[in-house]
Parts: C-alpha cells; sequence; structure tokens
C-alpha cells in the first residue's frame, strides 16, 4: 500500500491507471467553517435552513447548523480529481452513506483507497471515507472512476479567494490550535445557554476541558434548556456570581485550571476577584485585552489593545500593554510582530501626549525594555495599515503599512476602532485577556460560534505558549 503525496504544490500531477496498485490510497484535511456552508448553498441552491438558519437548527435533532451531506462528497470527489487518480479521472458512479452530521469547525480527514482494479476497461474502485477530529466516521462509501492512461502534469490552478460580504472569519486560529492538547478552562457562572453553548462547542472541538463553576441547579436548567448534554463536565457548585468569580481564580491559583471563561456575569465583577493583589491572579504586569481580528481588506490577522481593561493607560501601562501584544502574537506563530503605536498624526508633538508616549516606547523598545517586536510610532491609522498612504508621506518604516499589532491611546480610541471595523470593514475578531497569570477569555451574548471558538483557541494557544517559555 503507498500513500500518496503531492511532490510539488505548485504542480498537479496524476497517477496512471498502471501506476495504482490495490491499497493506494490519498487525503485531505478540511475544516468546515461557515463560508463553506454558505458557499456550497449558493452553488447547489439548498437553502434548507438546519444549513442556514441557527435559530432553526436548534430545534433539530443536532441542535446546531450542519453541513450539507454532499459538502463531504463534494471533497471526496477533490481527492479523486487532484490526488488519486488525479488529472483525467472520469468519475463514473458513487455510493455515500451518512453516518453523522458534520458541524462546524469539525476537521474532516478525507481518504480515498483503491480497492479493486478492472484492466481491461481501466477502471477502479475505491473505498472513501470521511472521518472527524474525534477519530468518528462521518461518511464513507465507494467510488467508481475511469482511471488515465496518460500522464500528466500541469501547473496548479490558482482560485481567487472568496470571502463572504457579511463577515470574515478566524480559521487561522483555529487551525493553530488543532494539535496542542485541551486546556482545562473555568467557565464562571454560566447559568444561560448562550454560555453554556458556548462552552459546550469548544470542548465539543477539542479545545477546552470546561469545568463550570456556579449554582449547580440554574446551570443544568440552563443545559437541559439548550439540549447539551453536560454530564462529561467537572461541575462546582457556589451560591452566586460573586462567590463563582471567587472560586475560579482559586482553582486557578491552585493549578486546577489553566484558563478562565466569563459566563452570565459582568465583566468588572470577575476582573475585580482576578486583580486583588494577594488573592487574585496578578503578575508583574498590567493586564490587558487584545482582540485578533480578520479584516476582509487587510492582507494579514490585526490584533487591536486595549479595547476593554485600561481605560487611560499610564506610560509604565502602555508598555506591559505592548509587552503583552507581543507575546500572544508570538503564541499564534508571528516570532516578530510590527507594532504601530497609533495617535491621531505620525509626528511627535508635545501638545498631543500620545505622541510622546509614543516615542518613549520606541526608544524604550531600543533599549530592550521591550522585546519581541518591531515597534514604531507615533503612526497614524491610514499609514499604519497602508503602504501607500505610508509612502504618500514619505514614511520610511518597516512597520508602517504592514501592522501586526495596533496600540491604541486610550480604551476609547480602541474601542472605536474595533467597533468601526466590525460594522464597516465586516471584520470579526475574538478576544482575550492577557498579563494575568492565565489567559481570560471575555465573552459576549452577541459572539457567534465561530467567535466563542477562535476565542477559546486564542487561550489555549497563549497557555501552551506560557508552558514552553517556562521549561
Amino acid at each position: 500500500m503507498a500513500n500518496h503525496t503531492v511532490a510539488d504544490a505548485g504542480q498537479i500531477e496524476n497517477r496512471t491507471f498502471d501506476e495504482i496498485q490495490v491499497g493506494d490510497t490519498a487525503a485531505i484535511e478540511k475544516r468546515l467553517t461557515l463560508d463553506d456552508i454558505k458557499l456550497f448553498a449558493i452553488m447547489s441552491g439548498d437553502i434548507n435552513p438546519a444549513h442556514l438558519d441557527e435559530d432553526f437548527a436548534k430545534s433539530t435533532r443536532f441542535q446546531e447548523v450542519v453541513a450539507h451531506g454532499m459538502w463531504g462528497g463534494a471533497l471526496i470527489s477533490t481527492v479523486l480529481g487532484t490526488e488519486l487518480p488525479g488529472a483525467g479521472t472520469i468519475y463514473l458512479g458513487q455510493t455515500l452513506c451518512f453516518r453523522e452530521p458534520v458541524r462546524l469547525g469539525d476537521v474532516l480527514k478525507v481518504s480515498v483507497t483503491a480497492r479493486a482494479k478492472d484492466t481491461v476497461r481501466h477502471r477502479i474502485t475505491f473505498d472513501c471515507r470521511c472521518i472527524n477530529q474525534n477519530g468518528r466516521v462521518v461518511i464513507e462509501g465507494e467510488a467508481n472512476v475511469q482511471a488515465p492512461t496518460q500522464k500528466i502534469r500541469r501547473p496548479r490552478a490558482v482560485l481567487p479567494r472568496v470571502r463572504m460580504a457579511e463577515r470574515a472569519r478566524l480559521h487561522e486560529l483555529l487551525s493553530a490550535a488543532n494539535h496542542p492538547e485541551p486546556v482545562s478552562m473555568a467557565v464562571v457562572h454560566p447559568v444561560d445557554e448562550v454560555s453554556l453553548m458556548g462552552a459546550w462547542e469548544a470542548w465539543h472541538q477539542g479545545l477546552i476541558h470546561p469545568v463550570l463553576v456556579g449554582p449547580e441547579a440554574k446551570i443544568r436548567d440552563s443545559a437541559k434548556a439548550a439540549g447539551i448534554d453536560i454530564d462529561e463536565f467537572e461541575l462546582v457548585d457556589v451560591p452566586h456570581s460573586h462567590a463563582a468569580a471567587a472560586k475560579a481564580v482559586a482553582l486557578t491559583r491552585a493549578g486546577k485550571v489553566g484558563a478562565i471563561m466569563k459566563g452570565a456575569l459582568h465583566t468588572d465583577e470577575l476582573l475585580h476577584e482576578v486583580v486583588k493583589r494577594d488573592s487574585g491572579l496578578r503578575t508583574e504586569r498590567c493586564i490587558s485585552h487584545v482582540m485578533a481580528f480578520d479584516v476582509p481588506t487587510y492582507p494579514r490577522p490585526l490584533f487591536i489593545t486595549d479595547a476593554a481593561i485600561n481605560i487611560y493607560p499610564t506610560l509604565d501601562d502602555k508598555l506591559d500593554i505592548v509587552q503583552n501584544a507581543i507575546d500572544l502574537a508570538h503564541a499564534v506563530g508571528n516570532d516578530d510582530p510590527k507594532v504601530a503605536i497609533l495617535s491621531a498624526v505620525e509626528t511627535v508633538n508635545p501638545k498631543i501626549a500620545s505622541t510622546l508616549e509614543a516615542a518613549a516606547l520606541c526608544k524604550m523598545a531600543e533599549r530592550g525594555q521591550i522585546v519581541g517586536g518591531t515597534i514604531d510610532g507615533p503612526l497614524a491609522f491610514d499609514n499604519a495599515v497602508s503602504e501607500a498612504a505610508a509612502a504618500a508621506k514619505g514614511i520610511d518604516s518597516p512597520v508602517a503599512g504592514r501592522a501586526d499589532i495596533l496600540v491604541a491611546p486610550d480604551l476609547e480610541a480602541a474601542n472605536m476602532l474595533m467597533k468601526q471595523l466590525t460594522y464597516l470593514a465586516d471584520a470579526t475578531g475574538a478576544g482575550v485577556v492577557v498579563g494575568a497569570r492565565v489567559p481570560i477569555v471575555l465573552t459576549s451574548r452577541a459572539d457567534d460560534a465561530i467567535t466563542r471558538l477562535a476565542s477559546c483557541a486564542l487561550a489555549l494557544l497563549v497557555t501552551e505558549h506560557q508552558k514552553r517559555r517556562s521549561r
């Protein structure tokens, strides 16, 4: 039996009938996103609300939006047409059995294995199988094809990048979090359906082991209302939200959980326990919030800080805010993030305090007080994200026009920038609080499934990064 791999990612090369032996196999992996579902619906015209309407999907047996069955069938066709046998293959027949639903965020390994060859008609029967990230077979069947007899090697077609107009997605974070072990996460006061569903979805995707901290009766009532099974989750019974926040922090200090997720309580209530000097989760740094954005019109992930914690940060605070964001960028795989310290203008003006602080932060980085990134400022927003705008103003900088991290002057500016990107630029963001002993996910009732998953993925990546640094 031979496993087929592509020799050159820039070329597509088939395997002829004579080259293929019984037992030869090929596979691809693909994560299901909401954009995949919508694009498949556009292409096929199948607008069954079970695939597109989250509220309706909750009333179905699967309790959530699932993929069209033939989306998996199309992936089998992809393997046959591009990998084994590859170019020149003629599809003759396909049978499929759909064993389990494919849910948002599921990663399918789609494989075909040659089972029988017809040497007279150059036909091959393949066993086909789709297995999710939990090792469960979701689709299986067989395909009959006429295999090519001539060798074909052609450049791979470069397809245009498609983005759905109404929102972008955060696939990169989920993909980056595919391999680490799940993080134990205290979910604080999850007494509503949204909080519990967020924890359940992240658990289902292998991102977290939820530890539910709150009034047990209310949590179980919410789980019943949401139609989800929480029997596999650890549940810590406390009487109210104040006690839940305190208990979650205590569990963290005891090393029983490695991250925290906010449930149905106010952010201030949770952070009050986190920042307590003697019993909280403080470190030598101030805590700060970082949003990771996928902006359809920007060619790279964009981090924005701080839009949730520090209202009017001092220069000392900003030093920590910048370092926290750089460390988060390292955790998601960017070893040298470009950091733009924002202000209204790109020149130092003694009348604008944020320009003075930006200049000071750059000097701090130059002297090694901030490490791990390339920092420049002050930069106005336009020349931080647009190379054309930077060139027009004669700015020669490795950061200008190519920023990975935007550091706003204060919470007001960051919050307005964040919401402008969300509502005017179709950006989608996931956030996490960093600078404490463990990452903290601040969820919102408005967050959709992918945003909640991506936020948990950020927390998981931060914990893995912290473990590597401590070794």
